[in-house]
């Protein structure tokens, strides 16, 4: 069930009943697609990272998590904490909803601010989508409900939208701002803007920024259309601002100038072209921008019920703006991660990988990973010249049946004697793919072949030259499968 479908079933029949019994811990310790350096909880479903924050000299993230299995519904957050975003602790449970309260069907997405030095936070309940608060103290374990919930119950009067919900709250002197996820029937994705002195009381102002859905587009859900955003995030980014969404299946950026409480779009772009979503920026970092997401799976619904987990959360990346171009690196503090260091012929499944490929007349260049000796399995990672594409082509990346088998790809152009630079992370069934600073895409693997860990550069239909190329085994941030 994908992240909004549990919106039309919510309130139909009692969850629980429909959960299953969770796998035994010794399975979950032995299952090689599990990630073994990203954070996921011990079993069951996550998705959206939520509210992540640095407070007390500690990096603490919350998610939507189902306590009651491998699947969507529930929503809770769940929390966990870290001292430099790589290691993690499981936290008790953070929210859970209240009976007969606006969250009474789901604690859904949201953000959480440092109020006169009150950790609050900030969220959407569901059914209707209205908009509550939450504050704590200490470290961060007991959240008290604001008694005056729902914070904002509705929508604009007589504004018909497609959602209202993902709350994204910022200061401007002595105003607090929140960026909603919205859109207009019929027209497109926008973020309504809203204001106010105490983070309880908000008054609507205009829309920060609206877009159009594509032409001709329609879905059953609106955000697969683009007529609805979600998951905003709005935030100042190397002397311009940046607003990130989540519609149509993937992360998109809008970059552009911020004034009067206005924003004026001047180039968009992706985060990600993957298996990634809901992304969500940390704050009080400094003056370091740290995005994080989640990490959707590829293989059906059956499949991850009978596994007892499903999603992950991305590493830690850092945004910066250099001259017009928004880059996006690994954080630092993943290379702590390192063990021993691999050069050619280096194999794995839990590797980080830095190659430098010069694609020669090779209409197509890349790496081929996760690769079985007999060919059985593989999948392709690489530059396509003619189309302008950076390509995972998962056509061979399995022979499980449940498992996805898609061609995923988003437009990339190497300039001329540009180098195809890459640096990917392969956790399990995680890759995550970085691209000459300036290029995401997530791809999610499943290989049924123990021996599906070969490396090799990858040239269709010309010649490549690997220019250097270097590799780690990662470390596991736990001694099992089972707290990373």
């Amino acid at each position: 069930m994908r992240r909004r479908e549990f919106l039309a079933l919510a309130g139909a029949v009692p969850l629980s009943a429909a959960a299953g019994p969770v796998p035994a811990a010794s399975k979950l310790a032995a299952d090689p697609h599990r990630p073994q350096y990203h954070l996921l909880p011990a079993a069951n479903w996550m998705n959206d990272p939520n509210a992540p924050i640095y407070w007390q000299g500690k990096y603490h993230m919350f998610y939507q998590y189902n306590p009651n299995g491998a699947f969507w519904g529930d929503m809770h957050w769940a929390h966990a904490v870290s001292e430099d975003m790589v290691h993690w602790k499981h936290l008790p449970m953070a929210l859970a909803p209240t009976p007969g309260g606006p969250d009474k069907d789901g604690v859904f997405s949201g953000c959480a601010v440092i109020d006169n030095g009150v950790p609050t936070a900030i969220y959407t309940g569901v059914n209707p989508e209205t908009q509550s608060i939450a504050t704590s103290a200490g470290d961060l374990t007991v959240w008290k409900k604001f008694s005056g919930n729902p914070a904002i119950a509705a929508p604009p009067a007589g504004m018909e939208v497609t959602g209202f919900r993902d709350p994204a709250v910022w200061k401007e002197g002595d105003i607090w701002l929140m960026a909603l996820g919205s859109g207009f029937r019929g027209k497109g994705g926008a973020v309504l803007l809203y204001e106010s002195k105490d983070l309880r009381r908000w008054n609507y102002l205009h829309p920060l920024v609206t877009g159009r859905m594509r032409a001709g587009a329609s879905a059953k859900d609106p955000v697969d259309s683009g007529e609805m955003w979600e998951c905003p995030d709005f935030f100042p980014l190397g002397g311009k601002h940046l607003l990130i969404v989540s519609t149509e299946r993937v992360v998109k950026y809008l970059l552009g100038s911020y004034a009067d409480r206005r924003f004026q779009p001047e180039s968009t772009g992706g985060i990600d072209f993957g298996s990634y979503y809901a992304a969500r920026t940390m704050t009080n970092t400094g003056d370091r921008r740290i995005l994080w997401g989640w990490l959707t799976e590829g293989r059906n619904a059956e499949a991850q019920r009978a596994a007892g987990w499903s999603g992950v959360m991305s590493l830690p990346r850092e945004l910066k703006l250099v001259g017009s171009q928004v880059q996006m690196r690994p954080a630092a503090e993943v290379e702590a991660l390192r063990g021993k260091r691999l050069g050619a012929g280096a194999a794995g499944d839990c590797l980080e990988i830095r190659a430098e490929i010069d694609p020669g007349d090779a209409p197509r260049a890349g790496l081929k990973l996760r690769a079985a000796p007999d060919g059985s399995e593989q999948t392709l990672v690489y530059y396509d010249r003619e189309q302008r594409l950076l390509c995972v082509d998962r056509s061979q990346s399995s022979t499980d049946a449940s498992a996805d088998r898609g061609l995923q790809s988003g437009p990339f152009v190497l300039g001329r004697g540009e180098p195809l630079r890459l640096r990917i992370f392969l956790d399990g069934s995680v890759m995550e793919i970085f691209a000459n600073d300036r290029f995401c895409l997530t791809a999610r693997v499943y290989p049924a072949g123990a021996r599906s860990t070969g490396v090799a550069l990858h040239a269709s239909g010309g010649t490549a030259k690997m220019v250097s190329f270097e590799a780690w085994e990662m470390q596991p941030i736990s001694p099992d499968r089972l707290t990373s």
